[in-house]
């Protein structure tokens, strides 16, 4: 969208998703690949729980990764995104067989000038996995 265009049309209490984005451990493995993170606790069961966590977990900035995607494709050029910030609730357990299945969502909280303030969820079976994921996008 045009940067006029979006300004007309974005209100505040504007929704964005919800979208569903499956995770398995290869998934895991990939992003691993890609960002140099090779933790074992996202991919080592025993690992994971001599870490005192209940199995291998996803990589937080993979979930950091997913909510802003929605603002990215909404806003059509990551450009536009001035701030993102997020404080992670709980970690995202991946079990080792088939894939956990995320809903993510945002809500437009505030217009101001040229920029619009989102509010972002990333819940797994309705328990958020971030606490104030929250963003800013020049309109």
């Amino acid at each position: 969208m045009s940067r006029s265009t979006l300004r007309s049309v974005i209100q505040a209490g504007d929704q964005l998703g919800p979208i569903e984005v499956t995770l398995d451990r290869a998934t895991l493995v990939r992003y691993a690949g890609a960002s140099g993170d090779f933790n074992p606790i996202h991919w080592s069961d025993t690992a994971a729980r001599a870490a005192d966590l209940p199995g291998v977990i996803a990589h937080g900035m993979w979930t950091m990764g997913v909510a802003i995607q929605l603002v990215t494709d909404w806003v059509g050029d990551p450009g536009r995104i001035e701030h993102y910030s997020v404080r992670f609730a709980r970690p995202l357990p991946v079990p080792p067989t088939g894939p956990v299945t995320l809903q993510v969502s945002g809500r437009v909280t505030d217009i101001e000038q040229d920029r619009a303030h989102l509010q972002l969820s990333v819940t797994l079976d309705g328990q958020k996995l971030l606490n104030g994921a929250k963003a800013t996008v020049r309109l």
